[in-house]
């Protein structure tokens, strides 16, 4: 499954917030040696309960605008 995200970095509430065809996630961590992107896959992970492994960053690792693979998400979870 493939999941758009948009990320807000260096936030001070860590959230995520589904609009339109985009999930906007904030999240703690700067922009910086990717530190925002770990914690974003450790938020999908959540949201979706699945494995940390079993989310990649499939395109925009420099980019606020973001792909994600998710594998392994339960049926009632990819609505999310």
């Amino acid at each position: 499954m493939k999941v758009r995200v948009r990320v807000h970095a260096g936030a001070r509430v860590a959230k995520t917030e589904r609009r339109g065809d985009e999930l906007h996630v904030w999240v703690n961590a700067p922009p910086v040696d990717g530190k925002a992107n770990l914690q974003v896959i450790e938020r999908l992970a959540e949201l979706y309960e699945i494995p940390r492994s079993s989310v990649r960053l499939a395109s925009g690792q420099a980019s606020r605008t973001k792909v994600f693979d998710l594998d392994g998400v339960p049926p009632g979870r990819r609505t999310t």
